[in-house]
């Protein structure tokens, strides 16, 4: 049954005053018509048992309603008589909502649905019982205020309405134009605290409108988003088959929609309403676990790390006095390439080289007690072991006695000497020692003392009674400061920790590798690759060079270390990382071409947050960490582009040719 114009002139003269402009009368049923579903939605909520006569969807209606009259018009006036009573008529209308949908062709009362043709606003992915328990929808929170995108592409001004599935929790979203119905195929909205007025987002794609059906549609993906007038992205979450947005109200869940935004992850999803945990679980198990790559940094480049490829030739022409290293006296000019003397011809490429820069520093997690186990722990407030482990809770401390605890909850057996020990251990005793110091001065000591258990030293008993640490965060930077990744070792800065940490950060990316690697123990790192794998891949993209700072306390003995990773050598071997300058005295000497000490710089900043990061849960670290690299590669960015460092249109043109 449709309504007929006679219908249409009966409800104005039924419903609505004699002194309200036409044109807002026909705009208030436009309103009503497009609020059809939430009527509906009150009455499947009014089925269910112990639900007062008015639900908080009549209520949103109410507010719809009264807000419609109050809207404003190019059409004066709405009031010919001049006193506003929109909301006393919004009132009456709201009384009489179902006749008034009768009269216009529509049957609120019928709960035959849902099907394709009478859509019934149920939650669709919630199994339908009997005819009586139909699945509801309730009123989530107050209708706000949006931006909408129109299929004209310009913003208008709609009513955010979202209705939630109390079993599954889904969120369902619908928009009331303040000039029609829109109701896109995906929209969604989201903030860090509250639903936001003006934020708006829906799909643009090439869906049906779907207006015309009444229906409430589940999110899918974004594509654009206004926020306080600027375009960004937004990213949504899911159960199965159903997106919702991953704005939660919590500092920590806008740190999440910042991180997939700058780890492109335009395809996160996770459950609805996640609880803080199982987001940032979601989060660091797309962006990276233990350990994290940023694929920008592949393809950074600036005056700082990024530099045209150098020749011998070049050193001479600069005035550079070259001659043999008198670091590795005896072995000549050994260690230079033919390929690094003589520079290309005017106009040919000249290629370029770009130097990162790796270090470790002693911020920690817990972990499980054993030494070997790399696993997290259970319980992070007062627990020892990972799940795996965890049976060992029950088994004396002291390893390796194997014997049950004496009590629940207690950390030995019941042997009188490993009781004493633990004691001891827990109270263990500071005893300050005098000791001479340089030129005989004496100065306090601190020492702890712990007594022998049978014929094992104090100091060496192995035990479970707390939680062991990870050994370091690993960092790798561009020379300019820019983050490429990071790692965790975990006993110690072992080679093979380390190494497994490069090969993991250009796993996907071999063909960006930088030409070099500063490292404060790479001469130790050189000779492990060589030793596992002379045929490894790092030995031909990549030198390894010790870290300027350090590489003063390396032995000089060390041949390997001074030929092949010598950070500045003098003999012009590695022209690459020489300039040649002119001091205020006209003389000309050597400097280093690039800042290696990009790594320590990074790992200072990393200090002020070493407290905190000693007590978070493993995922709560990386999650952290991930965070703290993307507020520092943002730093750096901004820093590059203030001094102006991005390489120019020239650059390329010499270092690919024009």
């Amino acid at each position: 049954m449709t309504a007929t114009v006679r219908d249409l002139i009966l409800i104005l003269q039924l419903f609505f005053p004699s002194d309200l402009s036409l044109h807002k009368a026909l705009y208030i049923i436009g309103v009503i018509l497009s609020l059809y579903p939430l009527l509906r939605l009150h009455l499947n909520q009014r089925r269910q048992p112990h639900q007062p006569s008015r639900t908080a969807w009549t209520t949103g209606i109410l507010k719809l309603l009264v807000a419609a009259f109050q809207q404003e018009d190019a059409y004066p006036p709405t009031w010919a008589a001049g006193e506003d009573r929109g909301e006393e008529y919004a009132h009456r209308i709201c009384d009489e909502l179902t006749p008034l949908y009768m009269m216009l062709g529509l049957t609120p009362h019928d709960h035959a649905g849902p099907s394709p043709n009478s859509p019934f606003p149920s939650c669709i992915f919630c199994p339908v019982g009997d005819s009586n328990i139909i699945p509801t929808l309730r009123r989530r929170v107050d209708s706000k205020t949006v931006s909408v995108l129109d299929e004209s592409f310009r913003w208008s001004k709609a009513d955010l309405l979202i209705a939630h599935c109390t079993s599954c929790r889904v969120d369902y979203h619908r928009t009331v134009s303040h000039t029609r119905t829109i109701t896109p195929a995906g929209p969604t909205i989201g903030d860090d605290r509250r639903l936001s007025s003006g934020l708006e987002a829906w799909n643009l794609g090439s869906q049906k409108d779907r207006s015309t059906s009444g229906e409430f549609s589940p999110l899918i993906p974004c594509r654009l988003v206004q926020f306080c007038g600027l375009a960004k992205r937004l990213y949504t979450r899911q159960r199965p088959k159903v997106y919702i947005p991953a704005i939660p109200a919590s500092l920590h869940r806008a740190f999440s929609r910042r991180l997939l935004h700058f780890h492109k992850q335009e395809n996160f999803a996770c459950e609805a309403h996640p609880s803080t945990r199982l987001l940032a679980e979601a989060v660091r198990a797309a962006i990276g676990v233990n350990g994290g790559v940023r694929d920008a940094g592949m393809t950074h480049g600036c005056a700082g790390c990024t530099h045209l490829k150098r020749y011998r030739s070049d050193l001479i022409a600069e005035g550079a006095i070259l001659g043999h290293d008198q670091e590795v006296a005896g072995l000549g000019n050994e260690g230079i390439n033919a390929q690094n003397v003589d520079a290309p011809p005017a106009g040919s490429p000249r290629g370029y080289v770009r130097l990162a820069v790796m270090d470790g520093k002693t911020i920690k997690h817990r972990k499980c007690a054993l030494d070997e186990c790399e696993n997290p722990l259970v319980n992070y407030k007062n627990g020892r072991f990972c799940e795996t482990h965890i049976n060992l809770r029950d088994i004396c401390g002291i390893v390796p006695c194997g014997m049950p605890v004496r009590d629940p909850g207690a950390l030995t057996c019941a042997t009188e000497a490993h009781i004493q020990w633990q004691r001891q251990y827990e109270n263990r005793r500071v005893i300050r020692r005098q000791q001479g110091g340089a030129h005989g001065v004496q100065g306090p000591t601190l020492q702890v003392s712990l007594e022998d258990l049978g014929d094992t030293p104090g100091d060496q008993v192995v035990h479970t009674f707390k939680a062991k640490s990870t050994y370091c965060l690993q960092t790798v930077q561009l020379a300019c400061g820019f983050p490429i990744g990071w790692g965790k070792c975990y006993r110690s800065e072992s080679l093979p920790q380390v190494l497994a940490i490069l090969n993991r950060i250009w796993a996907n990316h071999p063909n960006s590798r930088p030409s070099f690697i500063a490292y404060d123990d790479a001469c130790s790192l050189l000779r492990h690759i060589v030793t596992q794998n002379p045929n490894d891949s790092w030995l031909a993209t990549t030198k390894l060079i010790v870290e300027a700072w350090h590489y003063i306390g390396h032995r000089a003995t060390d041949i390997l270390c001074r030929l092949w990773c010598n950070p500045a050598p003098a003999n012009g071997s590695q022209p690459d990382l020489v300039l040649v300058e002119e001091d205020a005295n006209g003389v000309v000497h050597q400097t280093r071409a690039f800042n290696t000490e990009t790594a320590e710089q990074l790992n200072s900043w990393l200090s002020g947050f070493e407290s905190k990061l000693r007590q978070m849960s493993d995922v709560n670290y990386d999650f952290f960490v991930h965070a703290l690299m993307m507020i520092y590669a943002e730093k750096v960015e901004k820093h590059v582009a203030e001094k102006d460092l991005a390489l120019s249109d020239d650059f390329w043109a010499q270092a690919l040719g024009s």
